[in-house]
C-alpha cells in the first residue's frame, strides 16, 4: 500500500510556501506531504505580490473545487491538514469524503457560528469595510499584519513573518463568511451531524486576534451531534501566526502525535 499523502491548506493572506517546514518534518514521519496554493497564486510569495488581481474574485466554493481536483489525482485519499480559511475548506473535504482525517488549526468560522468578537471584527475590517473588496484582491499592511496574525509574538519576528509570507488574498471568502448565517446556500456550510468521516482535530489559539479560541471553540461544538472522532485542543499562548512562526513545530509535533493516535 502506497505511504499516506498529506495535503496543506493555507490561509487567506499567506503563501502556501510557508507551510515547507511541515512538509519537510511529514516526509520525514513517513507521509508524502504536497502544499498547493490556492487558485490564482503564483509559484513564488514574490510572483503573487506582482499581480495580485490573479487572485481576485475566487470564493470557498472555487477554493474547495480546486483542492478537490488535487485530491482525486491521488493515489489514497490523504490527510488534509488547514489553517485559518484552509482549516474550513479541511473540514468541507472531510465530511465530503475527500480525505481520510482532517486537522483544522484555528480555522475560518463555518455556517453556525454566531458569537463574533471584537477582536476578529477589526481583523476582517481591512477587507470588509468596502463592498468593492468582495470581488478584488485585498493586501494587509504590516500593522493589519501584526494585529490579525502576529500579534504572539515579538515585533521583529512579526515584520519578518509578514515580509516573508503575507500575499494578497480574494476578499470573498470572508464576506461569504461573514453573510453565512443569512444565506440557505452558504459556501461556509459543513456537513457537522456526519458520523461516518474520518477524524477531525481542531484547534483553537488563546491569543489569536484574527479566529479567537471562541471561534474555534463553537466551531467544535457544531460537532456535538456527530457520532465520529472529533477532538479539540487549545494552544494557549499562541496567536494566528502558530504555524508558520518560531514556534510552529509544537503545533506540527501535536498534530503528528494526534494522527499517530487515529
Amino acid at each position: 500500500m502506497s505511504t499516506r499523502p498529506v495535503v496543506f491548506i493555507h490561509g487567506l493572506w499567506i503563501h502556501s510556501t510557508a507551510w515547507e517546514p511541515w512538509v519537510d518534518l511529514y516526509r520525514d514521519a513517513g507521509y508524502e506531504p504536497l502544499a498547493p496554493g490556492w487558485p490564482g497564486d503564483g509559484p513564488t510569495v514574490d510572483s503573487t505580490r506582482s499581480d495580485p488581481t490573479t487572485v481576485a474574485g475566487y470564493g470557498l466554493a472555487d477554493i474547495v473545487t480546486h483542492y478537490t481536483k488535487i485530491i482525486v489525482d491521488l493515489a489514497r485519499r490523504p490527510v488534509v491538514i488547514g489553517h485559518s480559511f484552509g482549516g474550513l475548506i479541511a473540514q468541507q473535504l472531510l465530511a465530503s469524503g475527500y480525505a481520510s482525517h482532517a486537522v483544522a488549526i484555528d480555522p475560518g468560522p463555518p455556517k453556525g457560528v454566531t458569537k463574533v468578537p471584537l477582536a476578529q471584527i477589526r481583523a476582517a475590517l481591512p477587507v470588509l469595510w468596502k463592498k468593492s473588496n468582495r470581488d478584488a484582491a485585498v493586501s494587509l499592511t504590516e500593522r493589519q499584519f501584526r494585529y490579525g496574525f502576529a500579534n504572539a509574538v515579538s515585533k521583529s519576528e512579526a515584520r519578518e513573518l509578514f515580509q516573508r509570507w503575507a500575499i494578497p488574498g480574494p476578499g470573498k471568502p470572508l464576506f461569504e463568511a461573514t453573510s453565512a448565517k443569512k444565506d440557505p446556500h452558504s459556501p461556509a456550510a459543513v456537513d457537522t451531524a456526519n458520523s461516518d468521516r474520518g477524524p477531525l482535530l481542531i484547534t483553537g489559539g488563546g491569543k489569536d486576534h484574527q479566529v479567537p479560541e471562541i471561534v474555534t471553540r463553537q466551531a467544535y461544538q457544531l460537532y456535538a451531534g456527530s457520532r465520529a472522532i472529533t477532538d479539540y485542543h487549545v494552544f494557549d499562548d499562541r496567536g494566528h501566526s502558530l504555524v508558520f512562526d518560531s514556534g510552529w513545530r509544537q503545533v506540527a509535533d501535536y498534530t503528528l502525535d494526534w494522527l499517530a493516535k487515529h
